[in-house]
């Protein structure tokens, strides 16, 4: 694979993935929405695209995937809350638009990164399979994930020539990380080193550290005897209390005040339904929602055995390498915004 499109390359798996590809010598064509970090990629050495896909034609999807041997699809409006209309569009319509023009452009692989939130459903759940759905899922952007699997899935049935994977990573962090860690890391700053958890963060939960997730990509890429259309659960295969995993970050590498505050899961929840009902008047995203509380209450870890029997997967960065790296990079990105910030009076 000599070429590949990598789309949402400006958020945080997006800008791994193309870092990688560019160590490995293959010709990078990434398309995202923030100007900053395309002008970054560009520097590096990839071809920088502006895109928004959730808007983009189909002529300018023709366009993106022309001439591509295989395309990471990492864009996504992954959010717990928001309209209906705009996860449609960029989660449900974006992936078909582009799974279309990828056929017709003789696409030998699409990568498709969709998310364990399909299986959530408000239980501890252990050792979850691929094939597990709960009766209903848990919200938009659960809903329109699993809307645009099954259009990988018929693409898979339809276009013999380009053999779909689809991968559910679990809570990625790391570096550029812009949804997990960095929410959690602001409300420390704001309540002065005091962190409410449901039950203290007692969940056990599997995480994925971004290189990870990286490195299952490049194996599904790779791989000559998948099966159009599988899916794949992709972890650190390392479950943990939540509370251990930020003790670790936050406490142990990063030597920041940290405490952590036990709420009653039910009494947030509460607080999370009001919160989200009064969103549906200001328009504006609530800080807690339902699902997000949820997320951090109940055990959630997956079974890896396919992805390790079918794909080979191992992870390449054990959980605390990958909480030390996540250290080291917030240090830097601290660092280099103080500098910053002098700079600029």
């Amino acid at each position: 694979m000599k070429r590949i499109l990598v789309t949402g390359a400006t958020g945080g798996l997006g800008r791994n993935a193309v870092h990688f590809l560019l160590a490995q010598g293959v010709d990078v064509r990434a398309s995202g929405r923030n100007l900053a970090v395309g002008r970054e990629l560009e520097r590096m050495g990839a071809h920088f695209v502006p895109l928004d896909l959730a808007q983009a034609t189909p002529q300018q999807a023709d366009q993106l995937v022309r001439g591509m041997d295989a395309v990471w699809h990492c864009a996504a409006l992954s959010s717990p809350w928001g309209l209906e209309r705009d996860f449609i569009a960029a989660n449900v319509t974006a992936t078909g638009q582009l799974l279309r023009a990828a056929a017709a452009s003789h696409v030998a692989r699409f990568v498709h990164i969709s998310t364990p939130a399909l299986y959530f459903d408000y239980r501890n759940r252990h050792e979850v399979p691929e094939t597990f759905r709960p009766d209903s899922y848990v919200n938009a952007y659960a809903r329109t994930k699993a809307m645009a699997e099954k259009l990988v899935q018929e693409a898979a049935d339809k276009h013999r020539q380009m053999l779909c994977v689809i991968l559910r990573p679990r809570a990625i962090f790391g570096p550029h990380d812009q949804v997990l860690i960095p929410r959690l890391a602001r409300v420390l700053r704001e309540r002065h080193g005091k962190l409410p958890l449901p039950n203290g963060g007692a969940a056990t939960i599997d995480i994925t550290y971004v290189d990870n997730v990286v490195h299952a990509m490049w194996l599904a890429t790779l791989h000559k005897t998948l099966a159009s259309g599988s899916a794949f659960n992709i972890t650190n295969c390392e479950p943990a209390r939540l509370c251990d995993i930020l003790r670790s970050l936050f406490c142990d590498h990063l030597r920041q005040p940290f405490e952590i505050v036990s709420m009653p899961y039910r009494v947030l929840e509460v607080v999370a339904r009001l919160m989200q009902f009064a969103a549906r008047f200001t328009r504006r995203e609530p800080s807690l929602t339902p699902y997000s509380i949820g997320a951090l209450s109940f055990d959630m870890t997956l079974d890896n055995a396919k992805a390790r029997k079918v794909l080979g997967y191992r992870p390449i960065v054990s959980l605390q390498d990958g909480i030390a790296r996540t250290a080291q990079w917030m240090r830097q990105e601290a660092a280099a915004h103080k500098v910053a910030k002098e700079r600029n009076g």
